[in-house]
């Protein structure tokens, strides 16, 4: 199996904090074999959702991205929706969460987790 390798115009970031707050979760979940799959789906308020788990398995249309021996994949649909976007762990007085900062989003909803192309 050959993956996809990502080139500059599909680049995924991953902020310092996301990094962070990922290996604490994978260290929670005892399993050093995790990464943090993110997708986009049809739905939410504004057109499309972004979704996060947590993946064992490389599937043959992800691409792979790293930071701070972080490992995020990213299945190439979803991907198109994504290039060039930050995934950030922010913490407010309000609660925390995973925010993505995506430059190919027209618009977003209030609760940060759906857009609109």
């Amino acid at each position: 199996m050959q993956l996809a390798e990502p080139t500059e115009g599909n680049r995924l970031l991953i902020s310092a904090s996301a990094a962070r707050r990922v290996a604490e979760l994978i260290r929670a979940e005892s399993d050093d074999g995790l990464m943090l799959r993110v997708a986009v789906s049809g739905g939410g308020c504004s057109g499309f959702q972004y979704g996060f788990s947590f993946d064992d398995t490389v599937r043959d249309d992800d691409l792979t991205f790293e930071r701070d021996g972080v490992k995020v994949v990213v299945d190439e649909v979803s991907l198109d929706l994504l290039a060039g976007a930050e995934i950030d762990y922010v913490e407010e007085l309000i609660g925390a969460s995973f925010q993505i900062r995506n430059p190919n989003a027209t618009s977003s909803c209030g609760c940060g987790s759906s857009f609109a192309i």
